[in-house]
């Protein structure tokens, strides 16, 4: 009997153990529970919650749920809660709530790992700032709620990734843009009142969507954009007084089309059996990617020596509005007036033969070029535009990658469509002829452009470094810090490329939109300066051109003059001297922004070595990083007219780099990133 005993309690025993085991929340949901709780000033609301350890699953946590270890649920809405939503949240989550609270702030970027989301609603707060593109990977996604808060800013394109979207509610903020990102998704309650949208309400969404209070166009609507789904509509049905011949005539019409379809169906099926293999390349590529985010990439790789003397490139190198333009023969008219070719039938075939490898040549010949792309070819390099392909959004479009079955990769700029909007006919072949002659050694060379079906499409090389904004702010263990001395060369690269836009283009060229992240680095590290030729696209566009970079007097797009790129370029040189974001909200206020906190120190060495990017361990010479500074006083200026030319800057660059006696090899050796691992 003891024995019977003995073994009921160590039963007992072992299943309370077991429950215990089972009820112990996972770490890193406590740790992310502890932080929030302890970022909100330990409100006394959330009876049950920890600054620092404890068991949300199994000690009850106000609006906790969860699923065995994981926390699943938060809903913690009318709790009168303050200050910024936390930015560490529990990422298996399926269910978030934290409405009608008085949260500030950003949508914290933790939201974008939520594979599981399914409700978030963070309506009736004072949230601000704009929405980024972190929405990718929430196709789960049900139900979205960030009404009545104070959001600004375009709907973000990644929007359009979700495909479990039902319900929607974006009422009373001051949302901007167009509202064309939502249509191919399937929502059944929509509401965007009371915001500035533009544009036109599209046709898919007028009877589920409440639209009062927005500053919609009127007459007729545009076609609607690449992509979008066509509104069907019910044919009317025949009326009954038709005779039964017009009723067989309909049916032998009918039977004769059935078969023309089968033929073509056919057709079809065979060619798509020869292609098979292409695009099948792509398919574990897809799974396997998870390459961050830039924006715009493009173009050519660079000699491996410094550029030349800005005189004696001037001499060589001059351009002016009787530069010809080079446009290769072409056979059947597109609808915007551009000529794109008759695709040839077999489109396997089209890049054997070292196509590929002409098109490249003729795009680096001394005369400029552009070569015609046909739309299924980069359809099919790209998986036809697939969201794992996409490198980056711009304020112009989406580039994606581009790989062809022979190891040749692209960079495929898909322009908005709302560029081209109430434009001539002529809009995007002017824009190619006037792209195809900016032609620099530190600027990225158009190599093509597609424009059919409504796409218009800029084609660049593909740069493998990626961007500057990359190995400044987004460097990993797989990356080792640009030395000083190649800080220099990439400043002297981009300094030239924005010197010829100004001082060797005929008419002057404003850049408008530089930034560390359109200025890519080859092989070799050296610079190349993107989205050049699309500053008068920028004027249409309404959201801010780079928080940070932008000079005082920069209000608005229109604004920009040459000093204004100067000033830019000077906040490029401050993120190289100092390792800094232009502006990082997480920064103490006196800190946030870049120029601001930089400028009246630049003068002082005391305080200027303090500056210096930590990731330099010091290995930098003194005198050049005092030299370099005072070059970033003078462009960052407050005023436009004490800035210098970039004539000037440049050849205090070329002074300070021939001081500097540096040896590229060494700096190429220090300076480099490893290979990807899927090139």
């Amino acid at each position: 009997m003891y024995h019977n005993l003995l073994v009921g309690f160590f039963i007992v025993y072992i299943g309370i153990l077991t429950n215990h085991v089972l009820s112990k929340t996972d770490s890193q949901d406590v740790s992310a529970l502890n932080v929030m709780y302890t970022s909100l000033n330990s409100p006394s609301q959330l009876s049950g919650w920890k600054s620092s350890g404890g068991d949300p699953c199994g000690e009850s946590w106000k609006g906790i749920k969860c699923s065995g270890s994981s926390v699943t649920e938060i809903d913690v809405s009318s709790n009168n809660l303050k200050d910024s939503v936390p930015y560490q949240l529990p990422p298996n989550l399926r269910h978030l709530d934290l409405s009608k609270n008085q949260f500030s702030g950003n949508v914290p970027y933790s939201i974008s790992q939520m594979t599981s989301l399914k409700y978030l609603n963070l309506g009736h707060n004072q949230l601000n700032g704009q929405l980024t593109d972190m929405f990718q990977k929430l196709t789960k996604l049900e139900a979205l709620d960030v009404s009545k808060n104070q959001l600004t800013g375009d709907l973000p394109h990644s929007f359009g990734s979700l495909s479990s979207l039902k319900k929607l509610y974006l009422q009373n903020n001051q949302f901007t843009g167009s509202i064309n990102v939502l249509v191919n998704l399937p929502l059944e309650e929509v509401d965007v009142e009371n915001n500035k949208f533009s544009g036109w309400v599209p046709e898919e969404l007028k009877d589920i969507a409440k639209t009062g209070g927005n500053s919609w166009s009127s007459g007729p609507a545009p076609p609607p954009p690449p992509g979008a789904k066509p509104v069907k509509k019910k044919k009317a049905s025949p009326p009954p007084e038709e005779n039964k011949s017009s009723v067989l005539n309909g049916l032998v019409i009918a039977i004769s089309v059935l078969g023309a379809l089968a033929v073509i169906a056919i057709l079809i099926s065979l060619i798509s059996r020869k292609r098979s293999s292409a695009s099948d390349h792509f398919l574990d590529e897809e799974r396997a990617s998870h390459r961050r985010a830039f924006t715009p990439l493009a173009s050519q790789e660079l000699s491996h020596d410094l550029p030349p003397e800005p005189k004696a490139y001037k001499e060589n190198k001059s351009l002016n509005s009787n530069t010809s333009v080079d446009i290769k023969p072409l056979q059947r008219t597109t609808s915007i007036g551009l000529k794109a070719p008759v695709p040839p039938t077999n489109h396997a075939k089209s890049f054997h033969d070292n196509e590929f490898a002409n098109r490249l040549k003729a795009g680096r010949s001394t005369s400029a070029r552009a070569t015609s792309f046909y739309l299924g070819e980069l359809q099919t390099a790209t998986a036809n535009f697939a969201t794992g392909r996409l490198l980056g959004t711009g304020t112009t479009g989406r580039v994606y990658r581009a790989k062809y079955p022979d190891g040749k990769v692209l960079a495929v700029k898909k322009l908005d469509s709302s560029l081209f909007q109430g434009g001539n006919s002529d809009t995007f072949s002017e824009l190619v002829a006037n792209i195809s002659r900016i032609r620099h050694t530190n600027i990225a060379e158009l190599v093509g452009y597609c424009s059919e079906q409504g796409h218009n499409i800029l084609i660049y090389e593909y740069f493998r470094n990626g961007s500057l904004h990359e190995f400044l702010h987004l460097s990993d263990d797989f990356s080792k810090p640009l030395t000083w001395n190649t800080r220099i060369r990439i400043a002297l690269g981009t300094a030239r490329a924005v010197e010829y836009l100004h001082e060797v283009c005929s008419p002057s060229l404003v850049h408008k939109n530089i930034k560390s992240s359109n200025i890519l680095l080859d092989l070799e590290l050296n610079p190349h300066l993107v989205d050049n030729g699309l500053a008068n696209f920028h004027q249409r566009t309404s959201q801010n051109l780079g928080v940070g970079y932008n000079a005082p007097e920069c209000t608005r797009p229109s604004a920009y003059t040459l000093k204004s790129d100067v000033y830019s370029f000077g906040v490029v040189m401050l993120e190289l001297l100092t390792g800094r974001m232009p502006f990082n909200s997480k920064k103490p206020k006196s800190e946030q922004c870049l120029v601001r906190w930089a400028a009246p120190q630049l003068h002082d060495f005391d305080a200027l070595s303090k500056m210096v990017d930590p990731a330099l361990r010091g290995l930098y010479p003194p005198k050049s990083l005092s030299r370099f500074a005072d070059v970033i006083a003078l462009c960052v200026q407050p005023e436009p007219e004490f800035r210098p030319p970039m004539s000037e800057v440049v050849e205090a660059l070329v002074r300070l780099v021939q001081r500097s006696s540096m040896n590229m090899k060494d700096d190429l050796a220090a300076s480099r990133r490893t290979e990807d691992s899927d090139y």
